[in-house]
Order: structure tokens, then C-alpha cells, then sequence
């Protein structure tokens, strides 16, 4: 038997005015995921407990059959997991994005882009290797992630600390949203040099010659200790691999176990080979028995606004991702495909929200029959249906057809 998550991350949102009224997935034609809702369950499931916030970190876990209120010690770790470094026990990592501040009202620092606009993983490199040789030591660590997303650890340092993500915060005052509580003020003279470095940097200097938003500013937040969880293996007795261009989901796929595939063209953006995530998803499948393959697209559109971007994601993640996946799969047996995002990320928002997400799961078995009840994977008939998965974390057990794990 085969098992595929598809992750569309931040696929759920709310209704929007820019498109009559209805919600990224209704406006958006997808048979593919509409195939899957018509033939196979279709419901909300709760991918935030109570009081955790609604980030990717905790949203992913859910996804992956991990109670987050277990499990979850802090997002930065993770994304560490997938970096392969070596984090102590005493050690507590923090995201670092490169951000930009620009001048608000009164001369308030604003946040203008919490991406630094989508930096390219090279020129990042320079800055972070250059913030590492100037400001590394005993103490803190500086390391090279994707694009504007990168890691710093503090040896001893605190996991307490008021930290806020950036992406919650576009287009108001920073001030209030420094940290707050113990180390904060170590953490905010980290960013005070950076900041410093940054503003001479050749790479911030070519980007404001070529037009483009520069790294102001370095932002901390997501802090936590290496957590433990069991691996799927352990769980299900099955092999299973990741595709995702994002270190917080591949990270997650490396704690649980999961080989990581690197597929080339993979961004973690909009501009990401959709294609490419199919084949390699099929190929991976000749070795594995499990895989969960993580679209970042539709996240991104949501934090800018654009639900005409996120319509056109979620398009081309079902005909070029879905698409190629169902295609492919009866050549290798068995199968079970679940749809779902890990939150909401509503346009109107421009960030994530809590409430729960709908899911469609089918076999391979069932999609070979005309559905008895047509249905489209949206939020609202996935409501419809009344079927509540209220424990997020329970849903992969449906998946591998488990009472229990």
C-alpha cells in the first residue's frame, strides 16, 4: 500500500471580495481535488489545539501525527533538524529572517516585508556568512537557511523570551513587537549590530541600485530546544520521504524519520516546478511506501494579499502535483491520498488563522468509481458534510486505516 499527503499550505481562507465572494478554493478549478472529495471522505479537522498559535510548525506536526502540545518545543529547532545541525541539549535556536524596516509615521521603523522581498538564497548566503564572521562566537551561532528563513543558536540561552514572527506584524510599528522578557536585550543588540552590517553590505547596495527591497534588519523568533518525537517507521513500520523546498518541513520529515528529496526547481515560492514535485513524488514512491509532498505556493499568496495568486497555485498544484500523482499511482499498487492544508492563511489576513481546515481523503480503490454524491473540495462542503476530526493529530491514523498508534 501507497500513503500521500499532499500539503497545500495555507490553502484555506475565507471569502473574498476580489473574487465575488467565495474563497481561493471555490473560485479555483481543480478536478483533481474535487475527484478526490466526491469519491472519498470529506470533512474539518483541527490542525491548531487551543492556545498554540497557528503556524506552520504546529499546523505540519498535526499533519504528520504528532500532538503539537506534546511534541512541539519552538519552530526554529525544527528547521534546524533539517539543516543536520548539532544542537546540545542547552542549546536554543531562533529563526532568523532578513527582514525589511522601512519609515512609517514619525519615523517609526515599520515592517515592509518580513521576506526582505523574497531574497535569493545567494545573496542571503553572503549576508549571513558575513553576520556569522562578525558577530559569531562562543555564544551564538549563525547558519545559512533558504532565502530570507535562516537559523542563529544561542549556547545556554533562554527559550522564554517574548518573540513575535514577522510575518504577523506587515505594514505596522516594530517597536512594540521587540523582544521582551529574559535575553531580549542581548537579542536586541544582536539586531541593532546587524543591523549595522546590513546597511554597508554590497548585496543590500546592488539590491537598492536594481530597484529591489534590501535586508534591513534582522528579525529573531520561533525559539525553542530540540525536541524528540517517535518515527514513523516506529509508528507504522513503513518507509517513507518528504518533498518540501521549506526547512521547517523538511526538518519535521527528518525528526520523524523520513528521507528528504531534493527536487530541482523547488523554491518554496510561487515560481516553484510544480511538475518536478509530481515526478520526483512518483519516483520516490518506486522506494517508499510513504509520502507527503509540501506546497509552500498558496501560503505565500495568502501573506501577500493576492488571492488571485493563491487561486493560480492551488490550480497548478492540482493539475501538475495531484494531477501527476494520480496518474501514476495505480502503477504501483494500492494506494490512499489525503488533501489538506496545515492552516488557513486568509488574503485578507495577509497571515495564518486557527480555525479548522478542510480534508479529503480517498483510495485508489474508490477513484476508480463514479462518486455517488459529487462534492468540491472547499471549506464550505466540507462543512456540509458535518464531519469534525477534532484531534488533528489522530487523522494520519485514518490514513494507514489504524485505530490506533
Amino acid at each position: 500500500m501507497k500513503y500521500v499527503i499532499v500539503h497545500g499550505d495555507g490553502m484555506a481562507d475565507w471569502p473574498c471580495p476580489e473574487l465575488g465572494g467565495r474563497t481561493p478554493l471555490q473560485a479555483a478549478r481543480k478536478p483533481n481535488m474535487d475527484r478526490i472529495a466526491s469519491c472519498g471522505e470529506l470533512g474539518l479537522v483541527a490542525t491548531i489545539p487551543d492556545g498554540m498559535p497557528p503556524g506552520s510548525d504546529v499546523g505540519t506536526m498535526t499533519i504528520l501525527g504528532y500532538d503539537p502540545q506534546r511534541y512541539h518545543t519552538g519552530r526554529a529547532p525544527i528547521e534546524a533538524a533539517s539543516m543536520g545541525l548539532d544542537i546540545g541539549p542547552d542549546d536554543v535556536v531562533f529563526r532568523m529572517n532578513l527582514v525589511t524596516l522601512n519609515p512609517g509615521p514619525g519615523g517609526a521603523e515599520v515592517m515592509g516585508d518580513f521576506t526582505a522581498g523574497h531574497i535569493s538564497s545567494d545573496e542571503a548566503g553572503e549576508i549571513v556568512r558575513d553576520i556569522g564572521r562578525r558577530l559569531g562566537s562562543d555564544e551564538f551561532e549563525f547558519h545559512n537557511g533558504v532565502s530570507y528563513r535562516h537559523i542563529m543558536v544561542w549556547h545556554g540561552g533562554p527559550a522564554d523570551t517574548v518573540l513575535t514572527p514577522p510575518h504577523d506584524i506587515t505594514d505596522r510599528p516594530v517597536a512594540e513587537y521587540l523582544p521582551r522578557g529574559r535575553g531580549s536585550e542581548r537579542l536586541r543588540d544582536l539586531m541593532v549590530q546587524a543591523a549595522d552590517i546590513l546597511a554597508r553590505h554590497e548585496v543590500n547596495h546592488a539590491r537598492r541600485a536594481a530597484g529591489q527591497p534590501v535586508a534591513s534588519s534582522v528579525w529573531f523568533w520561533g525559539q525553542g530546544k530540540k525536541p524528540a518525537v517517535p518515527t514513523l517507521r516506529e509508528r507504522f513500520s513503513t518507509s517513507g520521504c518528504v518533498i518540501s523546498a521549506v526547512d521547517l518541513v523538511n526538518g519535521l520529515g527528518r525528526l520523524a524519520g523520513l528521507e528528504l528529496i531534493k527536487v530541482p526547481g523547488a523554491t518554496g515560492f510561487l515560481d516553484t516546478d510544480y511538475a518536478a514535485k509530481g515526478r520526483y513524488g512518483l519516483e520516490a514512491l518506486k522506494q517508499h511506501d510513504f509520502l507527503l509532498v509540501h506546497i509552500e505556493a498558496p501560503d505565500e499568496a495568502g501573506h501577500m494579499g493576492r488571492a488571485d495568486l493563491k487561486v493560480e497555485a492551488i490550480e497548478r498544484i492540482d493539475e501538475l502535483v495531484l494531477g501527476t500523482l494520480l496518474e501514476g499511482l495505480p502503477k504501483l499498487g494500492p494506494s490512499r491520498v489525503l488533501l489538506m492544508p496545515d492552516h488557513a492563511t486568509p488574503c485578507k489576513l495577509k497571515t495564518h488563522s486557527n480555525e479548522p481546515v478542510p480534508f479529503a481523503m480517498v483510495s485508489g480503490e474508490a477513484l476508480c468509481h463514479a462518486p455517488l454524491t459529487p462534492r468540491r473540495y472547499t471549506e464550505e462542503d466540507a462543512a456540509a458534510t458535518g464531519l469534525r476530526v477534532s484531534e488533528g493529530y489522530g487523522l494520519i491514523q485514518r490514513l494507514f486505516q489504524r485505530a490506533s498508534a
